[in-house]
């Protein structure tokens, strides 16, 4: 199974792996469940309910860069 590190705001390392929720800015704060990470850093997310925003409005999947995102 594939993990990544990333770094929080407040400096503490998270090992993430398929099925974790995190937090990400696109429009606004929402969060997605990781379904997919990529060898380039890149998180690919779900949220059943649809994101919001103007530019992933209604969409169920989004790629996010794992720099961008928080636990």
């Amino acid at each position: 199974m594939r993990t990544i590190i990333i770094i929080d705001f407040d400096g503490k390392e998270h090992k993430l792996k398929v099925g974790d929720w995190v937090g990400f800015k696109c429009d606004i704060e929402q969060g997605g469940q990781i379904v997919n990470i990529f060898r380039n850093g890149m998180l690919e997310l779900h949220n059943p309910s649809g994101f919001i925003g103007e530019y992933i409005g209604g969409d169920e999947y989004t790629d996010v860069d794992s720099e961008d995102c928080w636990v």
